[in-house]
């Protein structure tokens, strides 16, 4: 049976997946350092509203609000008994709004890292790491998830151990890294290294890319990365809605939807199939990406230099695998 986000990726040229699950749950209230998934138990309201957010602004995907919930991270809170009850109500509660919409919505459940550190220089071994990855999987299965959504790994180890995972759950599955470290992930990896590693994966994943990191002009440069090296595998993008900035209080991201809707046509026309927005992203910016999307013509592969132009110069000189790296300078100019 072809799972829906397999369907649907052969329906369309590129699907509108969801935006920021944290920045979205701290505007209604949720505190620094509480973990975000009890909210699925304690605040289902506000998780429906999460999901009916990006819905309602056109997402064909929304991600589940289970990112930590593994039992390595939810032990800091006491709750790693928990993690199937956790995600499975994510999950179920993700169904509920999905079903609801009137027409097809791909409710992807969210998997982050589990915060440990492989051998040997941690703790952390591949037959743990899949134990959790599996743990959770099974629970967000159990909820209705359409998909498993890896997101935001660094080290390449977890991510094979996440492809592991789904495959003992059998649940199609994506996943993406996150590459903020002149232009490769905290352990190193670029974006030539993580086409290698999913082309040799023995369950390989539907779509694969890179979310977060450090802004939208890197991670479309990534982006341009993965495509050189020829992969016809569907390509994610989920950059940040411009640079996080400390104000009154509390982080800002100062993207604009008129900046964010740039990013999804220039992700677009670098070969993107799945466009979202990450840390910052909110409906307001999904509204103007998917409307940006469905009325700008698609136009040529962007450069490097058109990039920087449109969504502000790269953080560093070097994306990490030795091509051109463009300009490396931050300013941005005023979004049309």
């Amino acid at each position: 049976m072809t799972d829906a986000l397999t369907k649907l990726l052969a329906s369309r040229d590129w699907l509108l997946a969801d935006g920021a699950t944290g920045t979205n749950l701290f505007n209604m209230g949720l505190s620094s350092g509480e973990p975000p998934e009890l909210w699925n138990i304690d605040q289902p309201d506000n998780i429906r509203k999460l999901y009916k957010g990006a819905v309602d602004a056109g997402s064909d995907i929304f991600l589940t609000n289970s990112f930590g919930g593994n039992a390595s991270r939810l032990k800091l809170h006491q709750a790693q008994d928990r993690v199937h009850e956790l995600n499975r109500v994510a999950a179920a509660l993700g169904r509920e709004i999905a079903d609801a919409s009137g027409r097809t919505i791909v409710v992807a459940g969210s998997v982050g890292p589990t915060g440990e550190i492989f051998v040997p220089m941690g703790t952390l071994t591949h037959e743990l790491a899949v134990e959790m990855f599996h743990e959770q999987a099974e629970g967000l299965k159990a909820g209705g998830a359409d998909v498993l959504w890896v997101e935001t790994i660094s080290a390449p180890e977890e991510y094979k151990a996440a492809a592991e995972a789904a495959r003992l759950a059998g649940m199609p599955w994506c996943g993406t890294m996150s590459f903020d470290t002149a232009g490769r992930t905290m352990m190193g990896t670029t974006s030539a290294n993580m086409v290698d590693m999913v082309e040799k994966l023995e369950n390989p994943p539907l779509a694969f890319g890179a979310n977060c990191g450090v802004g939208a002009s890197d991670l479309l440069r990534t982006v341009l990365g993965f495509a050189a090296q020829g992969t016809e595998r569907p390509i994610i993008a989920k950059g940040n809605a411009g640079i996080p900035k400390y104000h009154d209080g509390h982080i800002h991201y100062d993207g604009t939807p008129e900046l964010m809707a740039e990013y999804a046509v220039l992700a677009r026309d670098a070969g993107v199939r799945i466009i979202g927005g990450c840390c910052g992203t909110m409906p307001e910016h999904l509204k103007a990406m998917r409307a940006a999307l469905e009325t700008v013509p698609k136009g040529p592969r962007p450069t490097l230099e058109t990039i920087s132009e449109a969504l502000g110069g790269f953080s560093s000189a070097s994306d990490g695998t030795g091509d051109d790296p463009g300009p490396a300078r931050r300013e941005r100019r005023r979004a049309r």
